[in-house]
């Protein structure tokens, strides 16, 4: 039988969708009329919706809640508050505008009503950190805890992925530690695995689509039960280490509990295995710790102290400061031990954790030899082969391929990948350029699949937003295609639903662009290009033409069909691995140049056509999907079609020299 004991705290939860318009009935339930609004211009859209449904009984507005917590911005609000006679705090944002309106309610014991934007779960709190002189502390208490918490899912759409999740790392924290504290319970046990749960399964799915308003439900509903269970028990070591880092350094609040939870799991795990094994259940590994880290790095969140800013001489501090004050934790603290735990999150190594050995008495005359400090080494050699750059002199250069040596070095050892996964990694790279031919880019297509060619290209194209959007080249492009004449059909007799393609490029003032020099190619009917096929005697499918005076172009061609990219090879096999499937939605190529002009590679995808959600080179945009009309009768130049032909009208908007970077 387990002996515990359960306080429920009393707060009035409201969730859904669209449950902002409830506020103004929560604030007449509290009995208050005269609200002060908190929140930051991070928040502005959702403080002013909830403008709209309060009216005129926002008698004043503070906008200025910060990080942390400081006391000094609390009582420049306190001034606000207290000029205005407001008798109720309504709180729009994140973990900082609750903080500010615990603390004015600490202080003045008026009502609260919060309407979070992330995921932090402070909400449901009675804690408050505050910051004073470059140091955090935290005080509970029942004046603390907020009396209406309204969660609107909509409110949290807007919420960027970088920041979705670390928020929710942040709520996993609250769970995770409320497992192992002393004060912990089966209701505040089953509260922490569903929220770690939640949060496992929603994270991906948001990541992968940001709008998904049921991942973001439920990463919401984590967050209550998260912050639920730091309400209920005492934190440990993870909390007490990350206010630490936040109000002594000014790190980020949700970015250092990102980094610090798996660290501290890993610290813990020795004098907390059954939390540790419930935790791996939740999150469906096998390890907690290293599981939690992988789960971090797949979604692309901090790993390491030093990415957020911290300065490696300011670990001891940190350190000292972290077991200054004594607090309920599994495993005992030690100085030392959390140096080393510090260290370990400032690096952004992967945890490992083992059972403990089974001590072994040790022979009075030999002593035991010191243990090998591998990480160091790794350090060093690392430190020598970008030493090894310096004197490149081409600066970018040396900055691209340092900062690869940097990467690698830290992807091997924060995986710990060992020789047979290195060697195959080698295998696989070897066989990607041995299938490689002047007609076949194999590295083409695996950069295309991992998602590279088209971060290549956003980063490119973020830079002259006003033309339009560009497209990865892929790896069928050959250069010096034949020209070929106005209204003249590139098809050249393949067999395929005619399409008439009319274009017009210009500037991006709208200015037609003539004699601008435009390659077209595209797979066929059943998704080949003429260079995967010998029977085809020469260039089909592709051509070179030119704009008119009045920038236009005309062609025939086919219509372009979903096809796979070649899957015979490394990157087939590879996508298989992963159970990915190999096709790329429909699409025309273009490439237009133009004298004075920035080069634009592109591609339309036919609207409605097959795997325009999931293109395996992830190459779609929205911009870039298009109708490709179905016509029927009469063609634009009197050419004979029987049956269904399509028809294609776009303008192209290309920038000038003058707009941004050459290419």
């Amino acid at each position: 039988m387990r002996n515990f004991v359960y306080t429920s705290h009393p707060s009035r939860i409201v969730f859904g969708t669209g449950t902002v318009g409830q506020v103004g009935a929560e604030v007449e339930r509290l009995g208050c009329s005269r609200v002060l609004l908190l929140s930051t211009p991070t928040v502005a859209k959702a403080a002013a919706r909830v403008r709209d449904v309060l009216g005129d009984v926002i008698v004043a507005e503070f906008d200025g809640a910060t990080m942390h917590t400081p006391v000094d911005v609390t009582e420049r609000a306190l001034d606000v508050l207290r000029e205005h006679s407001a008798d109720c705090l309504v709180a729009v944002g994140g973990g900082s505008t609750t903080g500010l309106a615990k603390a004015l309610a600490l202080r003045t014991d008026l009502p609260q009503l919060i309407l979070p934007t992330t995921y932090a779960g402070s909400e449901v709190t009675p804690v408050l950190g505050e910051t004073q002189d470059g140091r955090k502390t935290t005080v509970a208490s029942p004046a603390i805890l907020p009396e209406t918490v309204v969660y609107d899912v909509e409110f949290t759409l807007g919420l960027p992925v970088g920041l979705s999740v670390t928020s929710a790392v942040n709520a996993m924290a609250h769970a995770v530690e409320a497992l192992y504290a002393p004060q912990a319970n089966p209701v505040i046990d089953a509260m922490a695995l569903d929220a770690i749960a939640l949060s496992a399964r929603a994270l991906p799915a948001l990541v992968a689509e940001p709008s998904d308003t049921a991942a973001r439900a439920d990463l919401l509903h984590a967050a209550w039960l998260a912050g639920t269970c730091l309400g209920s028990v005492g934190m440990g070591l993870h909390h007490k280490l990350c206010h630490t880092l936040g109000g002594a350094f000014d790190l980020a609040h949700a970015e250092t509990h990102t980094v610090i939870l798996p660290h501290a799991m890993a610290y813990n795990a020795p004098a907390a295995r059954d939390a540790m094994n419930r935790i791996a259940g939740a999150l469906g590994v096998p390890d907690a710790p290293s599981g939690m880290f992988d789960l971090i790095t797949s979604l692309g969140g901090p790993t390491s102290l030093r990415e957020l800013g911290m300065a490696e001489a300011d670990l001891p501090q940190a350190a000292r400061l972290a077991v200054a004050t004594p607090y309920p934790n599994p495993r005992e603290l030690t100085r030392t031990g959390i140096e080393s735990l510090l260290r370990d999150a400032w690096q952004g190594r992967r945890p490992a954790v083992s059972a403990a050995p089974t001590p072994t008495p040790r022979t009075p005359e030999l002593s035991a030899p010191a243990a090998h400090d591998v990480a160091s080494d790794v350090e060093r050699l690392t430190a020598q082969v970008v030493a090894s750059i310096a004197d490149a002199p081409d600066p970018r250069g040396r900055q691209l391929l340092s900062d690869l040596v940097r990467h690698l070095h830290h992807f091997v050892t924060s995986n710990d990948v060992t020789e047979s996964e290195w060697q195959q990694a080698i295998d696989f790279l070897t066989r990607t350029g041995q299938i490689s031919t002047s007609t076949r880019q194999e590295f083409v297509l695996l950069s295309d699949t991992l998602g590279v060619s088209s971060i290549v290209d956003l980063l490119t194209h973020s830079r002259t937003p006003q033309t339009t959007p560009s497209a990865v080249l892929g790896p069928f492009y050959t250069d010096g295609p034949p020209e070929t004449a106005q209204g003249a059909d590139i098809s050249q007799g393949v067999a395929g639903t005619p399409l008439w393609a009319d274009i017009l490029i210009t500037d991006t003032d709208g200015r037609p662009v003539p004699n601008a020099v435009t390659d077209v190619w595209q797979a066929n009917k059943d998704g080949f290009y003429d260079v995967q096929l010998p029977e085809f005697d020469g260039p089909v499918l592709r051509g070179r033409l030119r704009t008119d005076e009045q920038g236009r172009l005309r062609f025939w061609t086919t219509l372009p069909a979903e096809y796979p990219i070649p899957d015979d090879g490394p990157v087939g096999q590879l996508l298989q691995a992963v159970k990915r499937h190999p096709y790329r939605a429909p699409h025309l190529h273009f490439m237009i140049s133009a004298a004075g002009h920035q080069r634009l590679i592109t591609q339309l995808f036919v609207k409605g056509g097959h795997y325009i959600d999931s293109d395996t080179v992830f190459g779609v945009k929205e911009g870039l999907i298009v109708d490709f009309t179905r016509q029927v009768g009469p063609t634009p130049d009197g050419r004979a079609v029987d049956g269904e032909w399509r028809s294609l009208q776009f303008t192209f908007r290309i920038a000038r020299l003058a707009d941004g970077p050459a290419h």
